[in-house]
This record gives structure tokens, sequence and C-alpha cells, in this order.
């Protein structure tokens, strides 16, 4: 018996093969629209985590913030002390789960080799920096204990330098100039890429800390502190810890605001993939919308079709059809059409996000449940729209269905 109600259901979409099409375009667009947003929405908070995990997972920053005004005013307020190398000895010997830290100072300026320049970022820092970042070299090494502390001009260049600079050879061993001063390189980092923020990681030249703050800077200074963490401890609890420790350190009193910010990449990961997970649901939940357009749609063509066969209907009845088997009928046409439509939206949103991630510069994140869910959901809308236009054609009297024309 459902067998032959499907037969007959298949047989009245093919009789109307354009007003089918355009009935469940309706239900094939809103699949289409939720489940694109959906995978690209899930590209995109992958995107967002591995770039900022390119920062260094397991990482703190820390950099001095603004002091408020006397007062509590709007006014950009006294700036605040820099950190010094004793605060960075300090967290080190203090400070519980932190597996480096080590201060930073950083600037600007040319790369000159032969007739090749290139204006880059100079990062004054130590072999600890390598162990926060968890950035291997690609060749070469890291500075020495004498280097380190003698400040000699040595330094470890990204991939970016190296494109730019030593296109016709082995760049470890060879000699450039960095903002005035003569450098050799010792080593190439491993090539990571943008950040998070926008940035080319690879476009930077790492010295000694104590060479960029004679050479370059011409004080002792640290701009910052980068602090990696051991994974077994709390994040919270060593954040919270430092953070008391650089407030006595700063002479802060209790009722006075943390004069230098906390950067932890981790939570940002989070916060940033939470909100673009949000924006996705919302995206998805709008494009929804279409799919209650399409069931409505659904529901004005069974109507249609109902009348249009009203004397098919009523012959059924006369000989012998119950009711239920003729609503059945309407109500699988109805889930047929909004079924299809699902289908062919799925089919159609795997090519458009293979084709539209890859030219978004985002990975292709297939999600089953998401194309389960929303075939599901189309079928349902078949059920639930189709119900009505199948009860009436149940409904009908035979001998006035007999005499309609």
């Amino acid at each position: 018996m459902l067998s032959t109600t499907f037969l007959l259901a298949f047989r009245a979409i093919r009789r109307h093969l354009l007003r089918s099409f355009l009935t469940l375009l309706g239900i094939m667009i809103g699949v289409l629209s939720v489940i694109t947003m959906v995978t690209l929405g899930n590209g995109a908070t992958e995107a967002i985590k591995t770039s900022i995990s390119a920062l260094g997972s397991d990482l703190l920053q820390v950099s001095p913030g603004q002091r408020s005004s006397p007062g509590g005013g709007s006014g950009a307020g006294e700036a605040p002390p820099l950190f010094k190398q004793a605060d960075v000895n300090a967290i080190a010997e203090q400070i519980g789960g932190v597996t480096a830290v080590t201060g930073q100072v950083r600037t600007s300026g040319a790369a000159i080799r032969n007739a090749q320049n290139w204006t880059t970022t100079i990062n004054g820092t130590t072999n600890n920096f390598f162990i926060a970042r968890k950035w291997e070299l690609a060749e070469g090494r890291n500075f020495s204990a004498e280097e380190e502390q003698a400040g000699k001009s040595v330094c470890v260049i990204g991939s970016t330098i190296v494109e730019n600079l030593f296109q016709d050879a082995d760049p470890v061993g060879q000699d450039f100039r960095i903002k005035g001063v003569s450098c050799q390189v010792i080593g190439v980092l491993e090539k990571r890429g943008q950040s998070g923020f926008g940035g080319d990681q690879d476009d930077t030249v790492i010295m000694p800390l104590k060479a960029v703050q004679r050479q370059m800077i011409g004080n002792q200074d640290i701009n910052s502190i980068m602090i990696g963490l051991d994974p077994a401890y709390e994040t919270s609890a060593v954040k919270e810890s430092m953070v008391s420790l650089l407030r006595e350190r700063r002479n802060l009193g209790p009722d006075e605001e943390d004069d230098f910010n906390v950067l932890d990449a981790k939570q940002i990961s989070d916060t940033v993939s939470g909100t673009v997970g949000i924006l996705t649901t919302l995206l998805g939940a709008v494009a929804a919308v279409s799919l209650l357009v399409g069931g409505i749609g659904i529901m004005n063509i069974m109507l249609v079709s109902v009348t249009e066969r009203t004397r098919e209907i009523g012959i059924r009845l006369a000989i012998g059809a119950l009711g239920r088997e003729v609503m059945m009928q309407f109500l699988v046409e109805s889930i047929v059409l909004s079924s299809l439509g699902g289908l062919i939206g799925i089919f159609l949103a795997l090519i458009v996000g293979i084709v539209a991630a890859p030219l978004m510069g985002l990975d292709f994140q297939f999600d089953i449940q998401i194309n389960v869910i929303s075939f599901l959901f189309s079928a349902i809308i078949g059920v639930v729209f189709g119900y009505f236009p199948a009860r009436r054609a149940a409904k009908l009297n035979p001998i006035d269905a007999l005499r309609s024309e």
C-alpha cells in the first residue's frame, strides 16, 4: 500500500515537473544557505584558532598599560614605567608553572644586503623566546650564552627576510646590516605565516636582548615580557600570581588599577572563536527563515493541486478509497518535494563550500551533523506544511468532488 502511495506521488510530481521544481526551490535555497553559512563559519573559526595558536599556545605576554590621569579623568594620563630585567628574573624565580620567561624590546629598521633592502621588525630577546613560542629553527642554531651576555651582533631571521635578502645564498653565516648595525645570521626560523592579528610572523630579525638595547635603543628598559606556561598548571592561577607580583614590584596600592596589560593567547582564541560561532549560528538562523518560506510555498502548491485534482479525489473516494489513504498520498507528495529539495540543497552546498572555502583562504570543514539536521528539517517541513492540504483532500465529499469540473 505504501509503495503504491509513493508511486502515485512520484507520478503526480512528474506530471508537473516545472511546477514541482519551483516548489522545491525554496527548500533547496534554504538548505543551501544554512549549510553554506555553517560550513564557512566553521572554517573561519578553525582558521582563527590556527592563526592565534601560531602566536604560541600556553603563552602570556605582559606589556605596559595606560595609567589613568589623576582624578579619574579621561585624559591620557602619565605613561607607566617599562619593565626591567629584575622583573623578568622575579617572575622566573617566584612564579610556579612557568616554563620560560624572557624580556623583549622591539623596534624596526631597514635590513640591507648588497643591493637588496627590506624594512622589518627587530626583536631583542633571549633563547627563552624560542621556548615560550615553541618556535623551532629550520637551520642554524640559537644564541650561545656568551653571545647573550656580551650582546653580540648575531641574529636569527624569519623566512620572509630570507626571501627578500638571500635569494641566491644560504643565509647562515652571512652578514647584513640592520638599522646601521652589522649582523651575522646564525639561524633561520621555521615558517609560520600570518598571525591571528594579520601580521607576518616570518618578517622578523631576532637578536640578543643586550645587543638591541645597547646598539639600537640606548637603554636597558624592557618593552614586554613573554611567559611560557606549563600546560599542567591552571593558566588563571599562574596569571593571578604573576599580576600580584608585578603589582607589588611596581608599588601599586590596593585601590590603584594595573598599569600593565596581560595578553592570554588561549583566552583570545577562545573569545574570538566563540564570537565567530555565535555569528555563524545567527547567520544560519537567518538563512533558515527561507526554509519556512519554502514550506509555505509547498503548502500553496499542494492546495492548488488538491483543487485541480478534486474530481480525481472524488473518483477514488467513490470506488472505496479511505480518507486516510487520500491524505497519505498528498502528504507523501509534500514530503517527497521537500526532501528532494533538501537533498539537492545539500549537494549544492557541498559544491559551494568546496569552491568558496579556498577562495576565502579557509579550510573546507564538512559537518555531517548540520547536513543531517538540514535534511531532517526539510522533511519535517514537508509534513507540517503538507498536512493541511492533505487533510482538506481527505475531507472532500465524494459527491461534491465528482460534480467539480
